[in-house]
């Protein structure tokens, strides 16, 4: 541990006192929000707000695993911004059901 600008202490590496250990904290982060099928927008919101990373740093690390990992990427956001097909199914199967129930 170690501790923050403002004098308190933080269970998770510190920016300034690890920044290795930090940025390798910040990338699992992400790859845990890869895992839920966020976007780069949402995992930002997400790791600002529940772990209290700033968003230029999320930004930045998120930018170097993209260009590390170009193809890993381009399939992603080809497979999070597609119709999954259940749900697809599912919408044009609805109307059909309600006809029938009337």
């Amino acid at each position: 541990m170690c501790y923050n600008i403002g004098h308190h202490f933080h269970d998770h590496p510190c920016l300034h006192c690890h920044p290795h250990s930090y940025i390798r904290m910040v990338q699992h982060l992400i790859e845990r929000c890869l895992l839920l099928h966020m976007n780069r927008d949402q995992c930002i919101r997400a790791l600002a707000h529940h772990a209290s990373i700033r968003p230029l740093v999320t930004l930045t690390v998120w930018r170097e695993l993209q260009k590390e990992n170009k193809d890993f990427f381009h399939a992603y956001y080809h497979s999070i911004n597609s119709p999954r097909p259940l749900t697809s199914r599912y919408i044009q199967r609805a109307p059909r059901f309600t006809k029938l129930k009337k």
